[in-house]
């Protein structure tokens, strides 16, 4: 049996996130310059489906990111290291993130709840987030996190959100501007790897709210 698909339509009829083919085949046939792209979960799909279509679809695609994320031969995770994920509720916008150890599960930093956030804004912080405690404390270790736009935006230095600035989230793009800031001036040994859901199961520092 063919492992189900995810679909991402940014430009098409109705645009969105469709669980099957033939629904997204229905946004796009015919639609003049329809960008849209599968994904291997949804949880991808709706992070994906959350920003620019540039981070996915041509010179930005993170399938081009090669130095530190596997994607052939996943083998067995490092246990030396950290990894990181965020918690969003959709409904009230309001955002955590936190980073464990992985080998002993000890958790390294939780940071929240903040109002009026995204899980993409989460992710990336808590990949920053990392990096920081790891110079901090002089880790070479890698971090993992399960979340191809944080590790496209760590990359850029430039957190492409589509989010709108308001009294309630304030804090959250000074953070975001103080992450920037921090990958702009300094240089990490660390690998930012790609946590294979699929290989290795749920990311061990998942808040477990799905």
């Amino acid at each position: 049996m063919a492992k189900q698909k995810f679909y991402v339509v940014w430009k098409g009829r109705k645009p969105g996130v469709y669980d099957t083919w033939d629904e997204c085949r229905a946004q796009i046939l015919g639609y003049k310059d329809a960008v849209y792209k599968s994904f291997s979960t949804r949880k991808e799909a709706e992070d994906a489906y959350g920003e620019s279509s540039e981070n996915y679809i041509g010179r930005s695609s993170p399938e081009s990111i090669t130095p530190h994320i596997q994607r052939k031969s996943y083998g067995s995770p490092v246990w030396e290291s950290i990894c990181v994920d965020a918690a969003c509720d959709t409904t009230t916008g309001v955002m955590e993130y936190k980073g464990i150890y992985l080998k002993t599960r000890k958790v390294l930093f939780l940071q929240g709840p903040y109002k009026g956030g995204t899980n993409n804004i989460g992710e990336f912080l808590a990949v920053v987030h990392a990096l920081s405690y790891c110079a901090k404390h002089n880790l070479t270790v890698p971090i993992y996190s399960d979340s191809r736009t944080a590790l496209v935006w760590v990359m850029n230095k430039k957190a492409k959100t589509r989010l709108v600035k308001t009294q309630g989230n304030k804090i959250l793009f000074e953070l975001i501007e103080r992450a920037e800031k921090w990958l702009k001036n300094h240089q990490y040994p660390n690998k930012i790897l790609k946590w294979e859901t699929n290989a290795w199961g749920e990311n061990p520092a998942d808040f477990g709210r799905k």
